[in-house]
């Protein structure tokens, strides 16, 4: 079974006050993750500690989204997304998520860190979502995965640069 197949179309909401918190290694393992994450996702510490972060990937998060996420995070730098997460069970729940490498006493990268709070919800719904519906489709129209993935990513730093903006700074004007 595809993971689209187990998808229920049943979207997870949590409260204006309360905030999702992970942390990962420099493979995007988890190290740390607090209850809202835990209670959203439908795993328990146990299961979650160790496993890739993207154990929570939805199908439906453009791929480019997160190639652009990790350039910006391995170049020292902290990055705002909105970000589509699937729930162990197929639910799936929205987040405004701001990411930032996490440094020694050394000023070396050492892991990453995320919070994740409730989306806007007019933007979600107005910007993102036909935004992420467009990259996903540039990158589904391609038969090669890789090129389909640069394509979108051509797609998305180009409105970028007509807006004369980063992503983040994107994100933020929306």
């Amino acid at each position: 079974m595809s993971r689209d197949d187990s998808l229920t179309g049943n979207e997870r909401l949590f409260e204006d006050d309360e905030l999702i918190v992970s942390k990962t290694d420099l493979k995007g393992r988890v190290t740390y993750c607090n209850d809202v994450f835990l209670r959203l996702s439908d795993y328990n510490e146990e299961e979650m500690l160790g496993q890739p972060h993207s154990i929570i990937r939805h199908p439906h998060m453009p791929r480019c989204v997160f190639k652009l996420l990790w350039e910006t995070l391995e170049s020292g730098n902290e990055i705002f997304a909105y970000v589509v997460n699937r729930s162990r069970n197929g639910d799936h729940y929205w987040v405004n998520a701001h990411v930032t490498p996490s440094f020694d006493g050394q000023g070396d990268v050492v892991g990453y860190h995320s919070t994740r709070r409730v989306p806007n919800r007019a933007v979600l719904e107005q910007k993102i979502i036909p935004l992420y519906e467009e990259l996903r489709h540039e990158e589904a129209r391609h038969d090669d995965r890789k090129v389909g993935l640069d394509a979108s990513y051509q797609a998305l730093t180009g409105i970028l640069a007509e807006q004369g903006v980063a992503y983040d700074e994107f994100i933020a004007s929306l």
